[in-house]
């Protein structure tokens, strides 16, 4: 009869680690169908929050002639007025070197770099506008060649405060800002 008693506890003792087992089991099995049914497919999203109505005729235009010059800028541009400086820097880097080469093309294009926290490569960008805007042929208007100069003011006051990202450092933004645009004015007497 002890015999009898030994294995029955022996049958008992294996049912309830064969249950344990199985309830581990499912416990990890409903574990993995949550973290499945979790990270189910993901629908598409737009790159732009909204996509203003004057970018798909700009993006038509460049798609259909890639070496305008204009239209790169404009639709540069309008990517930059719509924060996403990004596909500006895409569409210009992607641009043929010809139309890289415009000075317009580059002062966007330096915009852009300011915008992706890039500021000592956006200052290269602005000198190298303002290099091409310095011979007596060049296609550069008095706009162009005062914004690239004003820009290439803060961007130098920009670095020489160690700020590469303006906008994570708005303090010495102003600071740069202030810095490269104050005045010194004369009064005579």
């Amino acid at each position: 009869m002890l015999g009898w008693g030994r294995r029955n506890l022996s049958l008992q003792s294996e049912k309830e680690e064969s249950m344990g087992v199985r309830l581990w089991n499912v416990v990890v099995l409903a574990a993995v169908s949550g973290l499945w049914l979790a990270s189910g497919t993901q629908r598409e999203k737009p790159v732009l929050a909204e996509t203003p109505a004057a970018l798909q005729p700009l993006e038509a235009k460049v798609a259909a002639h890639p070496t305008d010059a204009v239209a790169t800028r404009e639709l540069a541009q309008a990517y930059l007025d719509a924060s996403s400086p990004g596909l500006a820097l895409g569409v210009v880097e992607r641009s043929p070197a010809s139309v890289r080469q415009a000075p317009q093309i580059e002062h966007v294009y330096a915009r852009a770099l300011l915008d992706q926290g890039r500021a000592i490569d956006a200052l290269a960008s602005e000198r190298l506008v303002l290099d091409q805007c310095a011979g007596d042929a060049s296609p550069c208007d008095a706009w162009l060649i005062a914004s690239a100069t004003r820009r290439a003011d803060i961007l130098q006051e920009l670095v020489q405060l160690g700020v590469e990202d303006a906008q994570a450092h708005p303090e010495a933004s102003a600071i740069a800002y202030h810095n490269a645009t104050r005045e010194a004015r004369l009064a005579l007497q």
